[in-house]
């Protein structure tokens, strides 16, 4: 317990420094350590990679999938880690409802198995659509997603970690000027005798005397101060060390998602060349239908009427 009650007031105590340290380094009252322009940098290209992933991400699955309740309901079966409901693609709805139709019609007749063959083509692209999704998510849409999720969430912790050992470094750097002004204080008054006995003379030297009592605290701390200042300083190098790696690690997030956006066009490709070839080869079988459909009732149409005279003489 006692343990605990001593690093709640430690967090306390640094929580209240940086605070102080922000708002005075905010209203221009306080020197503010800078980091170096290549760590600013290395941060800006993170925080721009966070938000075009982001947008891609969105964009991306707008695009698998058009219909924002479907998009909403598999959100939220990803946070309840649920599996999501297998439902049928635009296109196997038209499937069936032209396979259906065409049996209805009749299988045996043109229309109806013209029908028949088309629904049975669009069921085939529904289920190449979901092969489709199934591999952009797999290879492209959950790696992109990982780093916004995970990646970055890393790097944004420990950034914040970086302001907060900058916070500590410079508060340390103002106590212990703070201290060294006090100490300074405290050896020139210490220096400087009573003038005379005259009571003005002895207040004076009184309120002296209690003035260095409160700067000789600060001197006291002017030891303790240095050696906060070389751990502060030892902290806050370490952790812009940690940030940079990580943020580094930014390039082969890049090269990562640059293999997973060839991969996600190689499967778009793939997914558009099928469902070209089947629609070509529907269409080949339709045009012939068509062509054997049109010459039946043209040959109808021209074929002699035996019952009827061409001569108009009655026989």
């Amino acid at each position: 317990m006692d343990f605990n009650a001593r690093r709640l007031a430690t967090d306390v105590g640094t929580f209240v420094s940086r605070a102080v340290q922000f708002t005075e380094e905010t209203l221009g009252q306080a020197e503010k350590t800078e980091l170096d322009a290549h760590l600013e940098s290395l941060v800006a290209r993170a925080e721009k990679t966070k938000i075009w992933t982001d947008r891609i991400a969105q964009q991306t699955e707008v695009l698998l999938q058009p219909n924002p309740t479907v998009r909403i309901e598999g959100f939220l079966y990803e946070i309840l880690e649920k599996q999501a409901p297998v439902r049928m693609t635009p296109h196997e709805y038209l499937g069936e409802c032209m396979v259906s139709s065409g049996h209805d019609f009749g299988p045996g007749t043109s229309y109806g198995s013209a029908l028949i063959k088309c629904g049975n083509m669009q069921k085939k692209i529904g289920g190449m659509k979901k092969d489709f999704i199934q591999s952009s998510v797999i290879s492209f849409l959950s790696p992109v997603k990982s780093f916004v999720k995970e990646d970055f969430q890393i790097i944004l912790r420990e950034h914040r970690m970086l302001q907060n050992k900058r916070l500590d470094l410079d508060a340390a750097k103002s106590k212990l000027k703070r201290a060294r002004m006090a100490d300074a204080e405290s050896a020139r008054l210490n220096s400087t005798p009573p003038l005379g006995e005259e009571y003005s003379s002895h207040f004076s030297y009184m309120l002296g005397f209690l003035r260095v009592k409160w700067l000789k605290m600060w001197a006291a701390e002017v030891v303790e101060a240095e050696a906060e200042l070389r751990s502060a300083q030892n902290n806050f190098n370490q952790q812009v060390e940690n940030t940079r790696l990580l943020l580094e690690g930014v390039s082969n997030t890049h090269s990562h998602h640059l293999h997973c956006l060839k991969d996600f066009v190689d499967a778009q490709s793939a997914y558009y060349a099928r469902c070209n070839q089947f629609t070509v080869d529907l269409q080949k079988q339709l045009a012939c239908m068509c062509s054997i459909s049109v010459s039946t009732p043209l040959g109808l149409t021209l074929s002699p009427d035996p019952a009827a005279d061409p001569t108009g003489i009655d026989q």
